[in-house]
């Protein structure tokens, strides 16, 4: 079975750095899609990162530049490490994870199969 459990949420200010993990079991971050996504009460869920099997990444414009996504192959952990943060990156963050799903940032929630329970990451002023 697959389980993958974030953590690292909490609350910043603005301009101030996170890092969410995500421990994955039934999941081989060497074969598997990965990926984080995020939702605000209100909004559609949407891809924040992603890295595909081959270590290739994607980013969705709004966090480009500031969040950097990444595996622990030896460990099967997820990373999403947030720096600059804003208030609009308040928000529930999931990660996913699927055998096929188009590997990238801009890829429909609606194909991953496998998803955590998120981390609540608030950003204040």
């Amino acid at each position: 079975q697959v389980q993958l459990v974030e953590s690292g949420g909490g609350s910043v200010q603005a301009g101030g750095s996170l890092r969410l993990s995500c421990a994955a079991s039934g999941v081989t971050a060497s074969t598997y899609c990965m990926g984080w996504f995020r939702q605000a009460p209100g909004k559609e869920r949407e891809g924040v990162a992603a890295v595909a099997n081959d270590g290739s990444t994607t980013y969705a414009d709004s966090v480009k530049g500031r969040f950097t996504i990444s595996k622990d192959y030896a460990t099967n952990t997820l990373y999403l490490q947030m720096t600059s943060l804003k208030l609009e990156d308040t928000a529930r963050y999931y990660c996913a994870a699927d055998r096929n799903a188009p590997c990238t940032a801009g890829s429909n929630w609606v194909s991953w199969r496998y998803w955590g329970q998120g981390t609540q990451v608030t950003v204040s002023s």
